[in-house]
């Protein structure tokens, strides 16, 4: 399998990729995994992408990328915040280089979508945060899956939010060892349940350490081939939990018990860089590794932020603009700061050209190689236009959001434009519409054709699949439940919006009814599970699953009404709290190929309402 020359080797690698995608797991999971992996079709590295034939003795550069979740441009000492300590960040940078003016999407899954693709997250199918609208879509081509085809073999460790059901799944989209959660948040930061390659774990410890126990780990044990390591952590998000030792320090500070919390939860994972860049050293891997450190979007509070405008969730450039920080000993100048504007989408080409790899096979990218910034050759650098985009609501008009170029940010409000000249008003205090017409003009028309651009595949929901055989259990999650009847009458979720890890619950008719979109990819017999809660006053609830013409009946004749598990916030949390479900197994049933819904309803409701339903499960029995 070994190829003679580089031409050979990229025309071996398209056909693999041509495979259909089930049989190119399989293909890479094996030979790729053995011969692949140990080098023997590796090309020597170089910022020029070119490279050479080498022997196993040699390998590609090793990545490792970190990135954090709601972690603010401001939230790093060296931009300027004397109130929180980040040396290990900031020493990063210094090694490395800076890009001063890096942007991202508003909120968290858009961001990765974004990330992993090279593409702007609207093409992908991420719409949203929750609900399903932050699956990406499983022909997308992540920077895994082209690094795995190069040889490398891939693990994430944290925060995926990008869909939570196979092969939307990070071990459906490249990555060999996954270990963290796939919705956007978790409940509880200590000694909680994480998933590991689908199964759950127990684990021990706060959960920014134990994510990075699992990256080590995976770092010493393939020290000896190339390795692409992505670290997304999901500190500093909601809730606010961290050891005391960080939170005390910062009270001391006479921060508020918030800020404590943050700046905590920021030391803490900026303790945690350090402990992988340490394990980097003591392999003697540091020359060899590329590290890129940056965050999904603008802070989750007001907070020192350079003075910039918005914060998480806002189009304007506080909610937007993060830290990237990339370092590469003897190929990356120390100390280098980039002042071109540069984005999220650029990560995946820049990534493949420093590693010497061949560009896969992808659908169109959005994002460009920013390896001659990196070079310093800015000579020609284009003042090119980068798009931000905010939640649709799975409308294909009326997109809200921004656009940047070196000097300007158009943003979108409304039917409305306003202009901020971001050389002399960085804070954009200055609507300047009126007075550049043209330019206002000239963006504005390039977002529009943009948004049409991004949004032509539309935004249709994506089916949960059931049935794929080294994937025998799939939860249907209360949060990702439509309610029938739109207006909730009569059904409701129990948080707000129905975030991450909503249930479904006041259910008080029997018309209202939740559902979900599957797609049985091969037929087969399943058994069908409801994850419940309720209490002594409402047992005798009649239910009914029906799935594919078929349907199931049960009684839930068991009280199950909990507390919820004791959470250590420092602050009242926004979301909901984690509780202990009880299981309500109906049968097993026999479904056909194809897509359909999963309806539950409740046929009676002797008391005043019927039970909280946190889940479906359906298992493959056959």
């Amino acid at each position: 399998m070994t190829q003679a020359n580089p031409a050979g080797r990229t025309m071996f690698m398209r056909n693999v990729y041509n495979m259909s995608r089930q049989t190119r797991r399989e293909f890479l999971r094996t030979v790729g995994s053995a011969a692949v992996s140990a080098g023997t079709l590796s090309i020597l590295p170089g910022c020029g992408g070119t490279g050479q034939m080498m022997g196993a003795q040699r390998k590609r550069p090793n990545v490792i990328l970190v990135m954090t979740d709601d972690q603010g441009w401001g939230d790093v000492r060296s931009h300027g915040n004397d109130k929180i300590d980040t040396p290990v960040m900031d020493r990063l940078a210094s090694d490395g280089a800076r890009f001063d003016r890096f942007f991202v999407s508003p909120v968290c899954a858009p961001t990765r979508a974004s990330l992993l693709t090279g593409r702007y997250h609207l093409r992908t199918g991420t719409h949203g945060v929750t609900r399903g609208y932050e699956n990406m879509r499983s022909e997308e081509v992540t920077i895994a899956e082209a690094l795995r085809q190069a040889g490398y073999v891939t693990a994430c460790f944290g925060k995926w939010h990008n869909g939570a059901h196979y092969p939307y799944h990070p071990n459906g989209q490249g990555f060999d060892e996954f270990l963290g959660f796939c919705c956007g948040h978790w409940n509880n930061y200590f000694d909680t349940t994480l998933e590991h390659n689908g199964q759950p774990i127990k684990t021990k410890g706060y959960i920014t350490d134990v994510l990075t126990d699992a990256a080590i780990q995976f770092i010493e044990k393939n020290k000896d081939r190339p390795f692409f390591c992505y670290v997304p952590y999901n500190a500093p998000h909601s809730p606010f939990q961290v050891p005391d030792r960080y939170f005390d320090k910062y009270k001391k500070r006479g921060l508020d018990d918030k800020l404590a919390c943050v700046y905590g939860m920021c030391e803490n994972i900026d303790d945690n860089l350090g402990r992988i860049l340490k394990c980097l050293d003591e392999l003697k891997l540091s020359d060899g590794t590329i590290v890129l450190f940056l965050t999904d979007n603008g802070p989750n509070s007001d907070r020192y932020n350079g003075e910039m405008k918005g914060r998480k969730g806002s189009v304007n450039e506080g909610g937007v603009r993060v830290p990237l920080f990339i370092r590469w000993p003897g190929h990356i100048k120390r100390g280098a700061n980039i002042t071109q504007i540069t984005a999220h989408i650029d990560i995946f080409a820049t990534i493949i050209e420093l590693c010497g790899a061949a560009m896969p096979k992808t659908l169109p990218q959005d994002g460009v190689s920013l390896v001659p910034l990196l070079k310093g050759e800015t000579a020609g650098w284009p003042d090119r236009m980068i798009f931000t985009f905010r939640s649709p609501r799975r409308q294909t008009q009326k997109v809200p959001g921004s656009v940047r170029t070196q000097r300007w940010r158009a943003v979108k409000t409304g039917k409305r434009w306003e202009l901020y000249d971001m050389s002399s008003d960085p804070g954009q205090k200055n609507n300047v519409v009126k007075k550049y017409p043209k330019v206002v003009k000239k963006l504005s028309a390039a977002y529009e054709a943009m948004t049409e651009d991004v949004t032509k595949a539309g935004f249709d929901a994506l089916p949960i699949p059931i049935g794929y055989s080294h994937w025998p259990v799939v939860t249907l999650p209360g949060h990702e439940a439509f309610l029938e009847p739109p207006s909730k009458k009569g059904i409701s979720y129990r948080g707000r919006a129905g975030w991450a890890n909503d249930w479904v619950t006041n259910w008080t008719s029997t018309e209202a009814y939740p559902w979900w979109e599957v797609e049985v990819v091969r037929a087969g017999r399943f058994e069908v599970t409801l994850m419940y809660v309720c209490s002594e006053e409402n047992v005798g609830a009649k239910v009914r699953v029906e799935i594919g013409g078929k349907s199931l009946e049960g009684v839930v004749s068991r009280a199950h009404n909990p507390d919820p598990i004791p959470s250590p916030d420092r602050v009242r949390r926004g979301e909901v709290y984690e509780k202990i479900w009880a299981p309500l197994t109906l049968g097993a049933i026999k479904l056909k190929k194809g897509r359909t819904k999963l309806t539950v309803r409740a046929l009676e409701i002797p008391g005043d309402r019927a039970f909280d339903l946190k889940a479906v499960r359906l298992r493959r029995v056959d």
